[in-house]
């Protein structure tokens, strides 16, 4: 065996294969070369998805003969002198490998001039071999040209994607290098045509409202929380605007973008039970932390970041999450609603989206114009609906009870009688409370039904609101069920179950016996392989017992060590929504603002415990457009 020091070209090739994996790759270390140098404008260009052309031009503080000549030659940098440096690093890069490696398979040419210095430097590099430098007349800032690359390494290029998706992900990276850095104007052009353009001004919804548009930005949710030496801001959407991958949610970690497991897990973890198992929510957090507490020098793309205090990040970005989340005590039920126009963020990014069709639809009323109060309860009517309504939305309410309810209601929240004169009958209210509370209940006004499924109702500025009620209702039942501290209300059955189970089932029962005992399933142990089933939460029905409990088990059996926060949420969901309203019931317009109302005042409207969305916006401007008046 014969041992021998590799040629400088090799050595080039070799490590250009960590640091150059595709041509975002490439684009992603020049940029941030260029964000390096303060340059606040930058603009990328590319063709065939980089793999023919890229070039970067940036307005930074450039360099002169000498630093250009440097700069090609491998661990050369200006960002550290000393490994202490990486302690208190304020670059994004540091290495300097960037530009020798991209120079060693590619053909790189270099064009820069400082701020002081009459004439610039240009640079041409061909498959890492200097082939040119001399000065020459440029701009201030710096221009890198990079063409055919891998055009010397055939083995990396054959595993290069088709030329739109290598597009794909350097567009993706450039948007989140623009909410990264939202002072900085980016523009990127794709074969000869603009793609993104920022204003760098400074404003993150800006730059979002730049990239995803108006409809999008207007769904935003600001982020903001400071503790000690961790502050977090930035912006989240709500629950129900979602993709099906994680491409469009940004970490930034000291101005540097990241991935990380332990913060896309908090993320999940505060949005559990608001989304449907296959979707993500847009989020851009931008997180500060002492410099010391990180290490950046895990890999050469510094994709990867180690923190100090993993368990203290993860509390932090998902207190901060679940804060922005939860409704202000301002917003009325209508912010809530999903608008109609971003349903194509619900469906796989590669779906073609079909062009729109318009429904037949089945007119809901006359040809004359009804005003709101012709859909009203009469009064010496108000309380018999509403005793029907509770029946159906609250079974476990007892008819001794109902009046003290319904009075409390009155007083408390909001008069359900919609009529213009009061019912003699029911306390009266002082003028101030009533208006306050009629206007808030009054938020959408509901019409009809759909399928004895869905609610239509108007909403207070126009356009039109469609709610599932069995989801609404799901909700409304599982913030009842979840505000209740002490055991919840619970019915004994007069015949106990004795349910067939496995041992696994044995063993959850026999673990978190006392969970389940204060979530209102009173179980113990029958036998070997049986359990009885004794009480059971007082709002479900008794034949849905066994199903329920079963399936409780089921989704228990597929979490891995489950907590007792999530043994709660997965008993109070599957309660919530067996004993919620099913889609066939038919509901009179007090029992509909009965629901509109309750939902207005749960924690989290916009989706059922499982995720789905509970309200749907069509505005004023979608309809039109459906019916051809506007264009």
């Amino acid at each position: 065996m014969t041992i021998h020091i590799l040629d400088d070209v090799t050595v080039d090739k070799i490590a250009a294969g960590e640091v150059v994996e595709r041509p975002a790759s490439v684009i992603k270390e020049l940029v941030e070369n260029s964000i390096d140098a303060q340059a606040d404008k930058i603009e990328i260009e590319i063709m065939a998805g980089g793999t023919s052309f890229m070039r970067v031009t940036d307005n930074g503080i450039g360099m002169d003969n000498k630093n250009a000549r440097l700069c090609i030659l491998r661990h050369a940098t200006s960002k550290i002198q000393q490994v202490d440096d990486l302690m208190e690093i304020n670059t994004l890069g540091f290495r300097g490998e960037a530009l020798p490696s991209i120079a060693a398979v590619s053909r790189f040419c270099l064009m820069t001039r400082p701020k002081d210095a009459d004439l610039g430097t240009v640079i041409k590099v061909n498959g890492g071999r200097t082939d040119e430098i001399e000065d020459v007349g440029c701009n201030i800032g710096t221009t890198i040209k990079v063409e055919d690359l891998f055009f010397n390494v055939p083995a990396r290029k054959k595993f290069l994607k088709t030329t739109t998706t290598e597009a794909n992900k350097i567009n993706d990276f450039i948007i989140k290098l623009a909410f990264s850095k939202p002072h900085i104007a980016f523009k990127l052009i794709n074969n000869n045509k603009m793609t993104i353009t920022t204003p760098g001004n400074n404003s993150l919804y800006d730059a979002i409202e730049c990239i995803y548009g108006a409809k999008v930005s207007e769904e935003l949710l600001p982020v903001e929380y400071i503790d000690e030496d961790i502050k977090i801001t930035g912006f989240i959407t709500k629950p129900a605007i979602i993709r099906s991958s994680r491409s469009w949610q940004t970490l930034i970690v000291n101005g540097r973008i990241i991935t990380s497991r332990v913060i896309y897990k908090a993320i999940d973890n505060a949005y559990h039970s608001l989304l449907p198992k296959s979707g993500y929510p847009f989020v851009v957090l931008n997180i500060e932390l002492d410099k010391r507490t990180i290490d950046i020098n895990v890999h050469p793309q510094k994709a990867e970041v180690k923190f100090e205090d993993e368990s203290r990040l993860f509390k932090a970005v998902y207190t901060a999450i679940l804060e922005a989340i939860k409704p202000s005590n301002n917003q009325q039920l209508s912010d809530f609603a999903v608008p109609i126009a971003d349903k194509a963020l619900h469906i796989e990014e590669k779906t073609p989206i079909p062009p729109k069709t318009i429904p037949k639809q089945t007119p809901l009323f006359t040809a004359n114009h009804s005003t709101p109060s012709e859909f009203s309860p009469k009064p010496k009517q108000s309380m018999q609906d509403f005793h029907k309504a509770q029946e159906i939305l609250h079974p476990s309410i007892t008819t001794s009870t109902k009046e003290n309810t319904f009075n409390q209601v009155k007083e408390d929240k909001a008069s359900f009688d919609f009529s213009a004169e009061p019912d003699n009958n029911t306390p009266q209210m002082k003028s101030n409370s009533c208006e306050v509370d009629v206007k808030e209940a009054s938020n959408l006004i509901p019409i009809g039904q759909i399928d004895a499924c869905f609610i239509v109702a108007q909403g207070p500025n126009g356009g039109m609101y469609i709610i599932d009620q069995h989801a609404a209702h799901e909700r409304i039942l599982y913030d009842k069920f979840a505000k209740q501290t002490d055991k919840i209300a619970v019915q004994p059955l007069l015949v106990h179950l004795f349910l067939d189970v496995g041992s696994q089932e044995i063993d959850l029962v026999e673990k978190y016996q006392q969970t389940l005992y204060e979530l209102g399933f009173n179980v113990e142990l029958a036998g070997q392989n049986q359990i009885r089933l004794k009480e059971i939460p007082a709002d479900i029905k008794e034949s849905d017992a066994e199903p329920i409990f079963r399936e409780i088990l089921h989704s228990l059996m597929q979490l891995h060590a489950p907590t007792p926060q999530e043994i709660r949420h997965s008993c109070l969901a599957m309660t919530a929504c067996k004993a919620a309203i099913k889609a066939g019931d038919i509901l009179n317009i007090t029992q509909m603002k009965i629901i509109l109302n309750e939902l207005a005042h749960t924690t989290l409207p916009y989706t059922c415990p499982h995720g789905r969305p509970t309200i749907i916006k069509f505005s004023t401007y979608d309809l039109e457009k459906m019916f051809k008046r506007v264009q």
